[in-house]
């Protein structure tokens, strides 16, 4: 195989469209094989057993509010249960639980499919649901900060949590945490695709590929959500 290197940053080999297409499809036959092991773990995880929640509330704009209305009629709920750090400002709030969030615009898709998504933040609601609203959230948003023990069962916040509701019972079918999280980061799945990747320093690239320096999810030393709603200095 030939190759032609391209002047300036780092960079793919060229090579003819032949050649290109052959390097392709042997990538592809990896990814469809992701793509249906993917499958089958889905499938497992709709056979799961699940585990009743006994009664809890969340507070929201209404006040205090028992976890079976968060579902607003609906069948399913998705939970992310937010980090807070108290007294910080908005750009000091937590990047990666905004990096999750803020991906979240469009509900009417999971609405179709009976399923609600909510926010549970760590912190009170008055300062929480302000930066909800800076953030210009569309989902509904309720603070867990006095909630019972129960609903976060001793996890750390930065976790997504499903329900199923049956009547007024409700029960916990799955949770996930640490890179789990990403299904709500559509920005990784797309940076994925491009020949620098997500330009992290953990990922496995080639010598020479760029990387984000600093924080992977600040820009010039701002988090990358907050900064572009505050005045610069």
């Amino acid at each position: 195989m030939t190759t032609h290197p391209v002047s300036g940053a780092a960079s793919p080999p060229v090579v003819d469209r032949q050649t290109w297409l052959r390097a392709r499809d042997e990538l592809l036959a990896r990814e469809k094989a992701h793509t249906r092991e993917g499958d089958a773990i889905a499938a497992a995880r709709r056979r799961l057993p699940m585990t009743p929640v006994p009664p809890v509330a969340v507070h929201g704009p209404s006040g205090r509010t028992p976890l079976v209305d968060v579902f607003e009629g609906r069948r399913m709920l998705i939970a992310y249960f937010h980090m807070w750090h108290d007294g910080a400002s908005f750009e000091g709030q937590c990047e990666g639980c905004t990096f999750s969030t803020c991906h979240v615009q469009l509900l009417d898709y999971l609405h179709a499919r009976d399923v609600t998504y909510a926010v549970f933040c760590q912190g009170p609601y008055p300062d929480s649901a302000a930066f909800a609203q800076f953030m210009g959230y569309p989902f509904p948003w309720y603070s867990a900060r006095d909630a019972d023990p129960a609903l976060a069962d001793g996890r750390d916040f930065g976790f997504i949590a499903c329900y199923l509701r049956d009547g007024d019972q409700v029960y916990e079918t799955y949770w996930t945490t640490g890179r789990g999280v990403e299904a709500l980061m559509t920005s990784y799945h797309a940076l994925d695709l491009t020949a620098y990747g997500r330009q992290e320093s953990w990922e496995d690239s080639p010598a020479g590929w760029p990387r984000a320096s600093g924080h992977p999810w600040r820009l010039d030393g701002r988090p990358t959500a907050q900064w572009s709603r505050l005045p610069r200095a």
